[in-house]
């Protein structure tokens, strides 16, 4: 690719690497197809993708593509939106930026004020934009890699394996499912709970806390504690569950039941994240009030009860995902939104309003 040829530029800020480095890379390889790009920092990056330092940045965006047009630089932080405010107003770059919102909080007034610098806002799902003082230009929900996690050939229903996925912490609600889950396995012997996840010591004591509740109601053989996934083994763990929960207090977006349905298994969250958005009541499993301790006995025992069932959710939520929810369908949403405010006549930078 010839530097002169590259119509998008992503930001990649972050020398750790975090969800948003992970949405930008799945995403890649997809938008690749459909625009000339290169990325912004070389964290995380494999070896075959162009990347820019901020010298080259600037060099290449001073001059306008060759059909006159500009250039688009999407932004998902704060120090990303940043970077391109001084390319543009300092150094004359011939871009339109454009920032991804998924915060399901309110911005600090600096962030707002960044926005407000902006040609366009999208956001990941409702209850993000909900908290923009106005609304995103558009709302562009993530994918998830469809061809990774696939159902399995079949599934055993004698047993019922329930998993979570995602770091032990409150903000999971680790201390929900497992409430809400004590009276649902002693009622279901033949249903066992697998928490996978990674524990920092700060949390060290909220884990030995459910696992000495555990223990007390005297179910240590149907809970099993797996702690730390790596990656490369999560597909194959998605397609031995029956069910998968996502019962968090507060979400960004949330990816795990998207792979939980791309993996043909049912799901049970709470309405943090995108999942409101996503999960048919009924069809691919339930979506429940944040924090329902109740609610979420009673849906996931009529989960369990219904094994059968089960199989027809987790085929209804796999379509449902090869539909609307892969990386390649946010791919082509993301740069046909690029390219039309790309084609603008007339920047018309997004403005935050302050009540």
């Amino acid at each position: 690719m010839e530097n002169s040829s590259i119509q998008l530029i992503l930001g990649n800020s972050n020398k750790r690497f975090s969800g948003v480095t992970s949405t930008m890379l799945q995403v890649l390889p997809h938008q690749k197809e459909l625009m000339d790009t290169a990325i912004l920092g070389n964290h995380h990056l494999p070896e075959d993708t162009h990347h820019l330092s901020f010298l080259q940045f600037i060099k290449l965006c001073r001059k306008p593509l060759p059909n006159s047009l500009p250039r688009i630089f999407h932004a998902r932080r704060n120090d990303e939106m940043i970077q391109a405010l001084i390319a543009k107003k300092l150094f004359g770059a011939k871009i339109k930026i454009i920032f991804t919102s998924t915060a399901q909080r309110h911005h600090s007034a600096f962030t707002r004020w960044l926005m407000s610098k902006m040609d366009a806002i999208i956001s990941t799902c409702t209850a993000a934009n909900a908290y923009l003082k106005n609304p995103a230009d558009i709302i562009i929900p993530h994918g998830i890699d469809s061809d990774t996690y696939t159902p399995p050939n079949n599934r055993d229903i004698d047993s019922i394996n329930i998993g979570v996925f995602g770091r032990i912490r409150p903000s999971k609600g680790i201390d929900i499912l497992i409430d809400a889950a004590i009276p649902i396995l002693k009622k279901h012997p033949e249903a066992k709970l697998h928490i996978c996840g990674e524990t920092t010591p700060k949390f060290q004591s909220y884990l030995q806390e459910q696992k000495d509740k555990i223990t007390s109601a005297n179910l240590s053989t149907q809970v099993n504690f797996i702690g730390k996934v790596e990656f490369q083994a999560l597909p194959k763990l998605y397609q031995k569950m029956h069910i998968v929960c996502a019962l968090s207090r507060n979400e960004g977006f949330g990816l795990t039941p998207l792979e939980a349905m791309a993996s043909g298994a049912a799901v049970l969250t709470s309405e943090a994240g995108a999942w409101k958005d996503i999960i048919q009541n009924g069809t691919h499993g339930y979506c429940v009030p944040t924090a329902d301790i109740k609610t979420t006995q009673e849906k996931l025992d009529l989960l369990i009860s219904n094994p059968h069932q089960l199989h027809e959710m987790g085929t209804a939520g796999r379509k449902h995902i090869e539909l609307n929810y892969t990386n390649k369908t946010e791919a082509i949403k993301l740069c046909s939104f690029f390219k039309k405010i790309q084609q603008a006549n007339t920047p018309t930078p997004h403005i935050e309003k302050d009540n």
